[in-house]
């Protein structure tokens, strides 16, 4: 058995242990907001700290992936978006790339198939990361309705788009006292078990891994099996942990009883993926914006990339080193731009 996956699970296991250790001897306060708190503090600076290191580093060369036809004659087509030579075309390629993967799009597996070398598109993990994504985001927003009051007509029209297959829809019988079931929800539930299955069943991607690649998944697993009990199977006193949520973004914060263990499971699970966050390969989030292989022109052959961190240094040029070198050049037999006896008379003139 693969022990990176395993420390990974075992980590997330004793966070659970934890935490749930930890609210039944009376530490709520702890768990509902003296560790939110924190984990939003190191969520912040450290997130600010590794935009601001990478926005601070050289770029010595011009380096963008490019993916098609570069701008040269006018009657050759250039890719405008896949090797952008404009501003609008790298603003272009960030949005297809930021909103629909297309990089990972493309990307393709190579496999052995009847005796031959085949490539293969990775199409079932574009699909699992644009789905886990994507609903990750959608439970994101679902959720800022616990942190605003009144709750924004914007919210309210996501939750009843996420909600609308409904499970009376589909089970009549069981309309009543069944909540709404999002899809977003069960979505990221699925995706991220797939996310992760694949890293462990696929032996290429699986040698690859690291404990810091099933960490995160793992964890995200637990924050979505969490939240499904939550809403489905063990039942919480919602106003009470709405009260806990206003308070703490209001800076009042209070910790009603009631509410639940497995809330505070919930959100100590939230606020160890905040504090992770930063320090993990979670920050591609930031970093694809301040990437140079996506966000430089591809107009290499129009104009030459100047390194703006350069310094400025002397450079011995070839004539110095041959007013230096004339005399011992001349006596091992090496050709000089200067004779011997031109330079003697211009030294004489001068």
């Amino acid at each position: 058995m693969n022990r990176k996956y395993m420390f990974s699970f075992i980590a997330v296991l004793a966070l659970f242990l934890i935490a749930w250790a930890g609210v039944s001897i009376g530490l709520q306060w702890i768990f509902g907001v003296a560790i939110p708190y924190l984990a939003v503090l190191v969520f912040v600076v450290g997130f600010v700290r590794k935009v601001l290191g990478w926005s601070q580093s050289a770029v010595p060369f011009a380096i963008p992936t490019t993916g098609g036809q570069a701008k040269s004659f006018p009657w050759i087509k250039d890719a405008r978006f896949d090797n952008p030579s404009s501003t609008f075309g790298v603003f272009m390629r960030m949005v297809f790339e930021v909103l629909t993967f297309r990089s990972l799009f493309r990307n393709t597996r190579m496999k052995l198939k009847e005796g031959k070398l085949v490539y293969q598109l990775e199409i079932f993990l574009w699909v699992g990361a644009l789905a886990f994504h994507y609903a990750f985001l959608t439970v994101l927003f679902r959720h800022t309705r616990l942190f605003l009051e009144p709750v924004p007509w914007c919210v309210q029209l996501v939750e009843t788009i996420d909600s609308f297959f409904r499970i009376e829809i589909i089970y009549p019988q069981f309309q009543f006292g069944l909540p709404d079931v999002y899809l977003s929800g069960l979505v990221l539930f699925a995706a991220v078990i797939y996310l992760t299955v694949r890293r462990i069943v696929i032996p290429s991607v699986r040698y690859i891994s690291l404990a810091s690649d099933f960490f995160p998944l793992i964890l995200i697993f637990g924050i979505a099996f969490t939240g499904i009990m939550m809403r489905y199977v063990t039942k919480i006193d919602l106003a009470a942990a709405k009260q806990l949520t206003m308070g703490l973004v209001t800076l009042h914060p209070t910790v009603p009883e009631g509410i639940g263990a497995i809330f505070y499971i919930h959100v100590f699970f939230v606020s160890v993926l905040l504090a992770y966050f930063p320090y993990s390969k979670l920050m591609h989030l930031g970093g694809i914006f301040l990437s140079p292989t996506r966000n430089m022109l591809g107009n290499t052959r129009a104009y030459r990339h100047v390194n703006p961190w350069n310094y400025p240094v002397h450079i011995h040029t070839y004539e110095e080193y041959e007013e230096e070198f004339r005399e011992k050049m001349v006596e091992a037999g090496l050709p000089v731009d200067k004779p011997l006896e031109a330079s003697a008379e211009a030294a004489g003139k001068e």
